[in-house]
């Protein structure tokens, strides 16, 4: 059976995700015995089963692909268009969700402006010409949360405080099941949206993303990236990403900055000052790591000790994970079922306020 295809339409796709003609011939063509040629892809007549692999990539519904009107490239339809280059090579997996949550805040604002909601920019606009411990301390008094050692609800707290200045939250949790996982921590999309990947097993380097990406919107620079504390630290020649990388570390260190700079050198001698570290990540849900970077940057500690340490934390998290995968396979060989449900994001209570005057205006139905 063949159907009716607007050619510009998936051509307007393709622009949207980087994706060559020889790209996506090779993506729809996975698993089939017999290849497919470029005319069978891009025909106005279209096999219906072909239109089908076209849209388990794309995710837009048959009928996108049937819509006589030709859409427009325009660069408030998607930051790809705005922003041609980004801080990290995007997979297809995270474009698709750069591109989900785009549309989304789209439909989001014109929810908003239709039921009378007035989402506007509260805190000031800066540059990175300001001083960025400057900036972390003045925000760090408008939106530092009661602290929580819990560092979900720390996460939770610090989503709602964002809420209640007009900047909306979003997570994205991926399955552990996901051919392709998008290679990105968070991103900020203009004019007041943060995204962010959940990290399960690893809250501080979630918290850490979004305080980075609220950088980002301080100073209305959009971005979509991998938060790297490491990397950002010491490769990092952009002097935004050093900006929003330096608000997040202040934002966080908060007062037990002045113990951090207190230290003049790390090295075996003092065993590298371990116990104090891990007291004051504790106490900031800085991660260790984070806070040895931020002492290599400021030259307190070599670079081969640097490394030593990094590798030894790292050895550690990975031995974690597997220990953990390990009891959930044995559990499994025992026939031993434990409760929990699939893991859910957390919402940001200026989505839910948005959706609710939806309703009550009528826009949505139940």
């Amino acid at each position: 059976m063949t159907v009716q295809q607007n050619i510009p339409r998936l051509t307007y796709l393709m622009s949207l995700y980087k994706l060559t003609s020889d790209e996506l011939l090779e993506l729809v063509g996975q698993g089939l015995k017999a290849p497919l040629s470029k005319e069978d892809i891009f025909s106005t007549e279209i096999d219906l089963n072909i239109l089908k692999r076209i849209d388990k990539i794309f995710n837009k519904g048959l009928l996108y692909y049937q819509d006589p009107a030709n859409p427009l490239q325009s660069k408030e339809a998607s930051i790809f268009f705005r922003k041609p280059h980004l801080g990290t090579d995007l997979n297809l997996g995270a474009r698709k969700i750069v591109n989900n949550f785009e549309e989304f805040k789209i439909y989001l604002a014109g929810l908003a402006k239709l039921a009378n909601l007035k989402i506007e920019r509260i805190l000031p606009t800066f540059s990175i010409f300001n001083n960025p411990k400057e900036v972390a301390q003045i925000i760090r008094g408008l939106l530092y949360p009661e602290f929580d050692k819990n560092k979900k609800g720390f996460l939770k707290s610090l989503i709602f405080q964002l809420a209640e200045h007009n900047i909306l939250v979003f997570e994205f949790v991926e399955t552990w099941n996901k051919k392709e996982k998008a290679n990105i921590d968070g991103f900020f999309l203009h004019p007041n949206v943060i995204v962010l990947k959940r990290q399960q097993y690893s809250f501080r380097r979630e918290i850490f993303t979004l305080v980075h990406e609220l950088g980002h919107f301080l100073i209305n620079e959009e971005e979509v990236e991998k938060v790297d504390v490491a990397e950002i630290a010491i490769n990092v020649t952009s002097a935004k990403e050093r900006w929003c990388n330096d608000f997040a570390y202040y934002f966080l260190a908060g007062d037990s900055n002045d113990t951090i700079d207190s230290i003049n050198f790390t090295n075996s001698s003092n065993d590298y000052h371990i116990d104090l570290i891990e007291s004051i990540a504790d106490k900031t849900h800085l991660s260790p790591i984070a806070i040895y970077t931020r002492l290599l940057f400021e030259k307190k500690i070599n670079q081969k000790d640097y490394d030593l340490i990094k590798k030894d934390f790292d050895e550690k998290f990975r031995l974690n994970l597997a220990k953990e995968k390990q009891q959930k396979e044995l559990d499994k060989m025992l026939g031993i079922k434990k409760g929990g449900s699939q893991l859910q994001p957390i919402r940001s209570p200026l989505l839910v306020s948005t959706i609710q005057a939806a309703f009550y205006e009528g826009l949505l139905n139940q």
